[in-house]
């Protein structure tokens, strides 16, 4: 059995404490090692908050955040936990620091003081991880929004890093720049890292083990693709679509076809029609 990489106890978080809604309330999460789980919710709903929450940005108000066994709130162990669980934000241009794309991802390893000839591997292995080493010795500036966010992926893992945590990466990208993200998310989680994934994309939750609908602070649905956009008329009531093909499939059904509620792709829909 996997063992749970972030366990999440009954958390609840306000920004101030005069505040009479918390930003996350009451939310209990368990995310196992290796898992590809995405975070969904419209704009408020307190996902972006547990991000910060399980990488110690900030500290839960009540309750516990447990990462690898350590405890969040524990400032001894703040750089391990920021290390076992990365964090990459929305935008990429706020996470570059060098002139140079491997100088880039050398920043963190350099700070932890790993040695010169341990930090060319990690840069390597990073670098060739997310598909861009053949960038290394190019300014970020003249990167693709995609490409840059890959960079800052290949940042965390240069730090070995177990979890990667994102908080809307692919939110200021073009449509070739998101798949760029989303294909290098899936290579890495499939190499074992566990995927944290906080997105408004429904096309890039589904490619996920697990989703996680979040509302007012708290987790309302949570379970495979399948299993959670088969709910159409309660995912829209808290303000969020499902998979065009989900409710293109649901429509087929209501006009007789044999056609099951929890379709989530494509091909698989083009499959059942086909037979």
């Amino acid at each position: 059995m996997m063992e749970d990489i972030i366990n999440i106890e009954n958390v609840k978080y306000k920004y101030n404490k005069e505040d009479v809604v918390y930003a996350v309330d009451g939310v209990c999460l368990k995310v196992k090692k290796g898992e590809f789980t995405a975070i969904i919710g419209h704009n408020g709903s307190g996902k972006s908050t547990l991000a910060k929450l399980i990488n110690s940005i900030l500290l839960p108000t009540e309750g516990k955040i447990y990462v690898k066994g350590m405890d969040t709130s524990d400032e001894s162990k703040l750089w391990d936990i920021r290390q076992t669980a990365g964090m990459v934000f929305q935008n990429p241009d706020n996470q570059l620091v060098a002139t140079i794309v491997e100088e880039d991802i050398a920043f963190g390893p350099e700070n932890q003081g790993v040695e010169s000839s341990e930090i060319r591997r990690r840069v390597d292995d990073a670098l060739n991880a997310v598909g861009m080493y053949e960038f290394r010795k190019r300014p970020p500036h003249l990167l693709s929004g995609g490409q840059k966010q890959r960079v800052a992926i290949a940042g965390i893992l240069a730090l070995n890093s177990d979890c990667i945590i994102l908080d809307e990466p692919t939110a200021m990208l073009d449509p070739s720049g998101r798949a760029e993200v989303m294909d290098t998310l899936k290579k890495l989680n499939e190499q074992g890292k566990t995927i944290l994934l906080i997105t408004h994309y429904m096309d890039e939750a589904v490619e996920a083990d697990r989703v996680v609908i979040m509302d007012k602070g708290n987790i309302k649905l949570d379970g495979t693709p399948k299993e959670v956009f088969r709910n159409i008329s309660e995912i829209k009531k808290f303000g969020l679509d499902v998979p065009q093909v989900t409710e293109l499939a649901q429509e087929l059904s209501k006009e007789g076809l044999n056609i099951p509620s929890d379709i989530v792709s494509i091909e698989e829909l083009v499959d059942l029609l086909c037979q």
